[in-house]
């Protein structure tokens, strides 16, 4: 820039320049100012965390003291550990700060909270980068990382979730590593912020292992640990030709805490792991009542509570029974098991024959029914003077379901989805016997982007070497259509067509 030979223009020019520098001074302050607002605002955010640490640790030994076994007891210690371990990390950097702080000239007179040199640069330089400050704190983040994540015992998830990282460096960075990266060249006021954040992420990290620990432990208040079905019918005994109504509900019971007893018609029942078992001798016939008393101490704070209910059951003479063990139908081509009951009979007197179908004994009142033609098949059961029979139907296996590669229904799919998958497989859902369909073939339609179509067939399940090649042609906009597919099941004497897909490549 010339320099004005006018005394006034360069009056002008010299008042410019001492605005823009002024203006840059104000900026500048205002920035420094910042930083320190924002690590007191991380100071406030970790005085909270602090509270809610402190609340769920005193949750995880509330639970431990009423559920006492070597679990909780583990999660206890790891979670105290924890503490320790935070707490370590957090007084490391604290000292760090103290001594930034005095280097940097100490307390200023006229903001205490910020010490005199809030600018240098070369302070942070030198005690970070070119005294391995920085390399120290960066190996004191990964230690105290691994230590936390070892009480996790090494969950992945909760390791994840752990905030105290070492980042990667951004693109574009002239940094040459991470201590570069964070403090070199960087004033003394950011420092203090980014080490504020350093103290923050290790008290989130810890809060997700005491998360977890609180889970494994289980949780603030009565804990039940376990679940079954169980059903309370108005009567354990039906007519023919009547209604069967019953409850059916889940029943949870806690296998740590021994706080349940049990009594029926007014005696007590050992119990183990939330079960009492009760027997009684019947004679006669007609309806007989069981009075169930349960009384439930909550370990947490000692209060009992009864649950009371009577159940009823009918005597009854003896009878036959068969159950269908899958579904109340004979499938062709597949072991279709069924159980035969007798009330009162062994199992070695009930004999069991059939009509439509084949029966072989299995042992223990389990039999296996084999059938080869649709329609209507009947067994009957005979044992200790009864005799009754029962009447099904036979049908074939359901059509399956044809899948892309095992899994995917027609739909859009991206084309390194698309070119991944290897052939059509056909799946039985909601089928719980134990068969496989395997497709015997099927035609395959090709309509490139604004083409015309190509059709190939392609015999069994995987593709031929022409459908292949169309697979491997796939790009956004094409289409495949997969038509006729066609498969055999057991029992099938000839292949059957269960459907088609389509697929639009993205």
């Amino acid at each position: 820039m010339s320099i004005p030979k006018e005394p006034r223009q360069l009056m002008i020019n010299l008042m410019y320049l001492v605005l823009t520098a002024l203006l840059a001074l104000n900026v500048s302050a205002e920035v420094m100012n910042a930083f320190f607002s924002l690590d007191k605002g991380m100071k406030d955010s970790g005085a909270i965390v602090d509270n809610m640490n402190e609340a769920l640790m005193g949750s995880i030994d509330k639970q431990a003291d009423a559920y006492k076994n070597d679990n909780n007891e583990k999660y206890r210690q790891n979670a105290k550990q924890a503490k320790v371990v935070t707490d370590g990390f957090i007084s490391y950097i604290e000292q760090i700060r103290k001594d930034l702080f005095e280097k940097a000239g100490g307390q200023n007179p006229k903001v205490p909270d910020q010490p005199k040199d809030i600018r240098n640069k070369d302070l942070t330089t030198r005690m970070f980068i070119n005294e391995g400050l920085g390399e120290a704190i960066m190996k004191k983040i990964q230690d105290t990382r691994t230590s936390l994540a070892a009480l996790a015992d090494g969950d992945k998830s909760v390791e994840a979730s752990l905030p105290l990282n070492i980042e990667e460096l951004p693109a574009g960075t002239k940094a040459n590593n991470w201590p570069e990266f964070k403090f070199k060249q960087m004033p003394v006021a950011a420092i203090f912020p980014i080490l504020g954040k350093m103290q923050s992420d290790a008290k989130n990290s810890y809060s997700s292992i005491l998360s977890f620990c609180a889970k494994k432990v289980g949780g603030e208040e009565f804990k039940v640990d376990a679940f079954t079905p169980a059903l309370s019918a108005e009567k354990n005994y039906v007519i023919s030709g009547d209604k069967f109504a019953a409850d059916i509900f889940l029943s949870a019971y806690s296998t740590s805490a021994d706080n349940i007893s049990i009594a029926v018609n007014g005696s007590n029942l050992p119990v183990k792991e939330g079960f009492a078992h009760y027997e009684a001798s019947t004679s006669g016939v007609g309806e007989r009542t069981v009075k169930v008393s349960i009384n439930v101490k909550n370990p947490l704070t000692n209060e009992i509570k009864n649950y009371s209910k009577d159940f009823k059951y009918e005597v009854g003479q003896r009878s036959v029974a068969v159950s269908l063990d899958k579904m109340n139908v004979f499938y062709i081509g597949v072991e279709n098991p069924i159980s035969v009951s007798a009330a009162g009979v062994s199992s070695n007197e009930v004999k069991v024959s059939a009509s439509g179908v084949s029966v072989s004994s299995q042992g223990g009142g389990h039999y296996i029914v084999t059938a080869t033609t649709p329609g209507e098949a009947t067994l009957t059961v005979s044992g200790g003077g009864a005799s009754q029979s029962f009447k099904y139907r036979v049908k074939r296996i359901p059509d399956p379901v044809p899948l892309l590669g095992a899994k995917h229904r027609s739909k859009s799919m991206g084309n390194g989805e698309f070119k991944a998958q290897g052939g059509i497989a056909s799946v039985l859902e909601n089928f719980d016997f134990d068969a496989k369909c395997d497709i015997v073939g099927f035609e395959t339609t090709y309509l490139p982007k604004r083409q015309d179509p190509i059709t190939a067939q392609n015999a069994g399940a995987r593709w031929n070497s022409t459908v292949q090649d169309y697979i491997n042609k796939a790009k956004p906009g094409d289409s495949y259509f997969f038509d006729d597919i066609k498969c055999k099941c057991p029992g099938d004497p000839a292949a059957r067509n269960i459907g088609g897909l389509a697929f639009k490549i993205r």
